[in-house]
């Protein structure tokens, strides 16, 4: 089956529009006051955590060295499976925390 040029473009382009709005999407970045995050105690910067309410929490919990980060270490944001398609701070923390093994 030959395709024609003008046919080849359009797909080249709508499929460029999906990847582009895929990309748009994984780059939202969770807010503190989503409700998900607000149940789960989530701050942008661990050090901002009430440690009165969370006792557990410590200064080395951090998302980035999380099990469930799925950025690498040196990355400022990365996804979290708790939070969908949402971005969590690296620096970040929730009381879902696991340190990686």
């Amino acid at each position: 089956m030959t395709v024609s040029r003008r046919v080849f473009m359009m797909q080249a382009a709508a499929a460029s529009g999906v990847l582009a709005s895929q990309q748009a999407l994984a780059q939202v970045k969770l807010e503190e006051n989503d409700p998900q995050a607000v149940a789960l105690g989530y701050k942008h910067d661990s050090t901002k955590v009430d440690n009165k309410k969370y006792p557990k929490h410590a200064a080395t919990q951090l998302c980035n060295n999380c099990q469930l980060y799925q950025g690498k270490a040196a990355d400022a944001w990365g996804g979290c499976p708790l939070f969908g398609a949402k971005q969590v701070a690296g620096k970040g923390w929730c009381s879902a925390y696991v340190k990686k093994a």
